[in-house]
């Protein structure tokens, strides 16, 4: 419960400031009359009259709203009590916006803004005892002791504060630490098995290609070894099948219900993603087309598709696109559109360009992007061909 009523109290806190200060606004308005009857005041000092009365505690007691500047509000009451002092006005209920400001001050302030506003509340009170009618050593000692309790109470409430505030960051530290560590056991773990399921996949791909071998020497001359080996062919897929699915199936614990398994997409989408693209473009092919490796195929279409997103995102109104496969020496990859190029504003948090360089990185190629000149923008990207396993 109390939790709840401290994070409204952040949430809400000039609402709060003005519930905590009611209480005292209200006694002093119902004091107000009782002190319009008082003539002349009991200790001798400057009568204000009802309307002075409400003014002063106003003055006194509006600054405490803003409990989140304590320092502000202390010294604020504290003038105000001062120059209340000065016109040598009794002390009035309102004047206890000082201890409270002074609460303040200790709750929320270091300990030598503490130290420093206790004294100050100190020599308040010592000033207004001078005044007082027959003050004595006992009357400053007693209200001493009610000063310094009160100006305890906001140091244990400060160190309280200060010790939950601690153990929280200890908290979610540790807690970011598990987490970290737990990310880190996990991709330890994945790496092993990466390595083991290369070590699987590698073994039996090999004695697959050597048994291959065999079985084509033994075809002419001996039916009976090529159908072993045939079997053996098959005998040692399974096996690499069974185990890479059992490696592999541990890796996707963390894969999402939803995972699309369909095939990635390759060179014979392309123009149905050109065809389909927000932004209107052409495709042109040009050269003999070649089979390439489905990993390089889906590495131009995503070049092809980011390019395209690009131009939809930065080339502006009415902007299209022009998309070039080239076949060749290497595989030119080229998308230009007509947008406003080098005007185009740069998005601080995209990657496109970065994840299209590493695309075409991993196959030994190159990749350069920017603004064209006479306007818009081109993606230009060469890969070295790969013939298909």
């Amino acid at each position: 419960m109390f939790g709840k009523v401290r994070a409204w109290s952040r949430r809400h806190e000039r609402l709060a400031g003005v519930l905590r200060v009611a209480p005292l606004a209200t006694l002093c308005a119902l004091l107000a009359i009782p002190y319009a009857t008082i003539t002349p005041p009991t200790g001798g000092g400057a009568y204000l009259g009802v309307a002075g009365y409400l003014g002063l505690s106003a003055l006194l007691l509006a600054p405490l709203v803003w409990q989140d500047r304590p320092l502000t509000v202390f010294s604020a009451v504290s003038l105000v009590s001062f120059g209340q002092w000065l016109a040598d006005v009794d002390p009035l209920p309102a004047n206890l916006a000082v201890l409270i400001a002074l609460w303040a001050v200790a709750y929320r302030c270091s300990f030598a803004w503490a130290v420093a506003a206790g004294l100050v509340a100190e020599l308040g009170m010592f000033l207004a005892l001078v005044n007082w009618y027959a003050a004595t050593f006992g009357m400053f000692f007693s209200g001493s002791i009610f000063v310094v309790t009160i100006w305890l109470t906001g140091l244990y409430a400060n160190t309280r504060r200060r010790y939950l505030e601690g153990l929280e960051e200890r908290a979610e530290r540790a807690e970011r630490e598990r987490d970290q560590q737990a990310r880190m056991a996990a991709a330890a773990e994945r790496a092993r098995i990466a390595r083991e399921l290369h070590d699987v996949v590698a073994h039996n791909v090999s004695v697959m290609v050597v048994q291959a071998d065999g079985a084509g020497y033994a075809l002419d001359s001996d039916l009976d070894q090529a159908r072993l080996a045939v079997r053996n062919i098959s005998k040692t897929g399974r096996a690499a099948l069974a185990e890479m699915r059992r490696l592999v199936g541990v890796l996707r614990d963390n894969e999402a219900a939803g995972t699309d398994y369909t095939p990635q997409p390759g060179l014979g989408q392309l123009e149905d993603l050109v065809r389909g693209s927000a932004v209107p473009a052409r495709l042109r092919v040009g050269g003999e087309p070649a089979e390439l490796p489905e990993g390089q195929q889906l590495a131009v279409y995503r070049i092809v598709q980011e390019a395209l997103t690009n131009a939809l995102k930065h080339g502006g109104p009415g902007v299209r696109a022009d998309v070039e496969i080239d076949y060749g020496p290497d595989l030119v990859v080229r998308v230009t559109d007509d947008g406003r190029g080098a005007a185009a504003p740069r998005s601080p948090d995209g990657h496109g360009l970065i994840g299209m360089r590493e695309r075409v990185g991993m196959y030994g190629g190159a990749m350069s992007a920017g603004p064209r000149q006479g306007g818009g923008f081109e993606v230009l990207a060469r890969l070295p061909m790969v013939k298909a396993a």
